[in-house]
């Protein structure tokens, strides 16, 4: 039976189906830690197709890969990388829409590790900013740039409510790694245990085209689901921050 749980005024709701809660204490024991590092799921039998450095111009095609194999993909984006992230408005609105996650990778791609504060929350705010403009949501999940988890930046994150996502699978296509070569990178990893996260990128037409489709017949070969970053973590409700956000005035620019 479902149970309505106020906690200093907070209403928690939670679905016995899917994921149940049996109290306050086991939720906080089960949800994502804010500023905390995370390089796979916390759940078995699932894989979690995380990409970095969009929205570019195969987004569009990656999600319909992805919907078409029945799979739930994260999109970790930026702001500036590939051009402004409005020039790809209708790309951004349409992966939102599939359901799959929207995430951050901060506004310009810099090493972070190396940033004061106000700058480090500078990058997380505006790309928060560009996607209530076009989606009216602000994510809680993100992946730094490079990786670089150094300096203040975890402190920032854990003060920010950000949960933050490593890999515990390396595709190596941004070292020109072939689709084939990244194949054998899953395969060692194997199955076993809890499910990975990996590392991919949305802006090489090999990852779109050769290595994800072969990635969802391999999930579907040993019986893994494909699921959001959220999911895997046993987190699927708390993707975005909770609030009605309201979009500036246009016409948005970088």
């Amino acid at each position: 039976m479902l149970k309505h749980i106020v906690i200093t005024g907070l209403l928690l709701v939670s679905s016995a189906a899917a994921y149940p809660v049996l109290n306050p204490v086991e939720f906080v024991k089960r949800a994502p830690s804010p500023g905390v590092i995370i390089q796979r799921c916390s759940n078995p039998g699932m894989l979690a197709l995380a990409y970095d450095d969009g929205p570019y111009q195969y987004t569009s095609q990656l999600v319909d890969i992805l919907d078409q194999g029945g799979a739930k993909g994260t999109f970790f984006w930026t702001g500036t990388l590939y051009g402004c992230i409005y020039n790809w408005a209708d790309a951004v609105k349409k992966t939102f829409n599939s359901g799959h996650q929207v995430a951050s990778h901060s506004w310009s791609h810099q090493r972070m590790g190396s940033m004061g504060e106000s700058q480090i929350r500078s990058e997380m705010t505006r790309l928060e900013d560009a996607l209530v403009n076009l989606i009216g949501v602000k994510p809680t999940y993100m992946r730094p740039p490079y990786l670089d988890t150094g300096g203040q930046f975890l402190n920032v994150m854990r003060s920010m409510g950000y949960k933050v996502i490593t890999n515990s699978i390396d595709s190596g296509d941004w070292n020109n790694r072939t689709p084939q070569q990244s194949q054998q990178a899953f395969l060692q990893a194997g199955t076993s245990g809890n499910g990975h996260i990996p590392l991919m990128h949305e802006t090489y037409a090999s990852t779109v085209q050769t290595l994800t489709p072969w990635l969802i017949n391999w999930a579907k070969q040993n019986n893994l689901k494909l699921v959001t970053v959220a999911e895997c973590l046993g987190d699927p409700d708390g993707m975005y921050q909770v609030g009605n956000f309201t979009p500036a005035a246009g016409p948005y620019r970088c």
